[in-house]
């Protein structure tokens, strides 16, 4: 058997909250207990952050603020580079305790993600200088320019799927705007965050990055609800999505939101052909994220693939998805590890159930086990569904993909477009004016052709309809969603 790896946990006194340059415990002395998913067995613990928590965070942000905001962006982003440098230089003992918490294998994804991360971070320390303003010609006397201002106290709050990438991506594009930050990590999933504020440690100045744990109804309310904040960057999903809309909207709030997803992926015939079937077939599962538990917003969970090509492509796909290893993600010879937590765990089970009452038939997989001994769910491909299935309509969060066949494009755009959600989408065909007009057709705010593959720094992302507003991972992205325009217009003869 192979040995299995262990994480080094963030330092005894260190798991409570990051606030304004140093260590808390919550006032009220109340804990979180961190569990490891594929082991079904406590971690350790941290603090449970509350109000108290995060009024002292916010007001170190606030009083941090102006300092930072006048520091030349080149500044802000030597500093967000060297926390990248850190977190590369640690990669490995991060990414241990990231599988630990998350269920995401040390093999295929959390070591992946530790670098993914640092890369996030070093992207935006180089991109940081980009914040520039344009001039408007006014004609001879007057001067017209806009700059680009931060909003002031950021409030983020992030999922426990991708917890490290994440984080990098909402402590970077807030920081390198001149913002400081008040960051709320997800409650089954801190400790990779945890570890990320350790090595900022003294890095930044006091208040101007902070950590707050907790749970959402409590720390995560009372970050959205406080008037101090002036800006709210979540991901996660579209209900909870929807009341923090709510609650942001009372005070005119700034606010980005990185929903849900149900995406689809498009095969059309001509994308196995010429030998391409293996890949093609590889890349259909990577878009699936089998191997993150298809714990992502953008898997592509409804597979449609043109009847004239399913004999030969699904058995293909199958191979391809039923030849990972599932297990431990410690186990540095798995594949794919677990779902988060039990109530993850039997929402999928719920999902695969119902459709298998109703008729769906089982290509690879089976309903999971009642009682495991790791939520580590099979992937699992459900044929014989349509497209109105509950299980082809919600987002299951979990390795499950149902597969329908279609036979003309008009057909499949309109099953495509008949969500709700409208985030990721996936086409594999190579004739360039299909392309063309399948990209357009389709509702989504991030389109892969011919690859299965996920987000990389610099290309903007994000959703349309229930799947978000705004958009991340680039510094066009951080300028829309972080500063607001100040136009300045200057009459230079005045007085003369």
């Amino acid at each position: 058997m192979t040995k299995l790896l262990e994480p080094k946990l963030p330092e005894a006194g260190l798991a409570g909250s990051y606030i304004n340059g140093a260590w808390h415990w919550p006032e009220s002395g109340a804990r979180l207990t961190i569990e490891n998913p594929s082991r079904r067995a406590p971690i350790c613990e941290v603090g449970r952050g509350t109000s108290t928590e995060v009024n002292m965070a916010v007001d170190a942000a606030r009083a941090a603020l102006p300092a930072w905001r006048s520091l030349p962006a080149s500044e802000r982003g030597k500093l967000l580079a060297e926390l990248g440098r850190r977190l590369e230089e640690n990669a490995e003992e991060v990414a241990r305790v990231l599988a630990a918490e998350s269920g995401n294998a040390i093999k295929t994804q959390s070591r992946g993600e530790a670098l993914g991360a640092a890369g996030v971070l070093k992207y935006y320390g180089g991109v940081a200088v980009e914040q520039k303003g344009e001039t408007l010609p006014l004609g001879p006397g007057l001067l017209s320019f806009s700059t680009r201002e931060p909003h002031g106290v950021v409030g983020s709050i992030i999922p426990w799927n991708s917890p490290l990438q994440l984080g990098a991506v909402k402590i970077s594009m807030a920081l390198a705007t001149g913002n400081c930050l008040v960051l709320k990590p997800a409650e089954d999933a801190p400790l990779a965050i945890l570890k990320l504020a350790e090595l900022a440690d003294g890095l930044f100045p006091a208040g101007v990055f902070n950590v707050v744990t907790g749970v959402g109804e409590e720390a995560g309310a009372a970050l959205v609800a406080h008037p101090g904040v002036d800006k709210v960057s979540f991901t996660g999903s579209s209900e909870v999505g929807k009341l923090i809309g709510k609650v942001t909207s009372d005070r005119i709030a700034n606010l980005t939101l990185e929903l849900g997803g149900k995406s689809p992926t498009i095969v059309f015939p001509d994308a196995i052909s010429d030998g391409r079937l293996d890949t093609t077939a590889q890349q259909v599962a990577n878009a699936m994220r089998f191997m993150r538990q298809g714990q992502s917003c953008t898997a592509g969970s409804r597979l449609f693939v043109h009847r004239d090509i399913w004999d030969e492509l699904m058995p293909k796909v199958a191979e391809k998805s039923a030849a990972l290893n599932v297990g431990d993600a410690l186990d540095p010879d798995v594949d794919m590890g677990a779902v988060v937590n039990a109530e993850r765990y039997g929402e999928i089970r719920a999902f695969v159930a119902e459709a298998e009452a109703e008729g769906a038939t089982f290509l690879i997989g089976e309903t999971p086990d009642e009682d495991p001994t790791g939520f580590c769910p099979n992937p699992t491909i459900l044929t014989g569904v349509d497209n109105t299935w509950r299980i082809s309509r919600e987002e299951v969060f979990g390795p499950v993909m149902v597969a329908i066949p279609f036979e003309s494009e008009d057909e499949v755009i309109e099953m495509a477009n008949d969500t709700h959600y409208g985030l990721a989408a996936f086409l594999f065909t190579h004739d360039v004016s299909r392309i063309t007009r399948m990209t357009r057709a389709i509702d989504a705010g991030w389109i892969q052709v011919n690859q299965g593959g996920g987000q990389i720094p610099g290309m903007s992302y994000g959703g349309t309809k229930q799947s978000g507003m705004g958009s991340e991972y680039s510094i066009e992205g951080a300028l829309e969603a972080y500063t607001y325009r100040k136009c300045v217009t200057i009459n230079i003869e005045a007085g003369e």
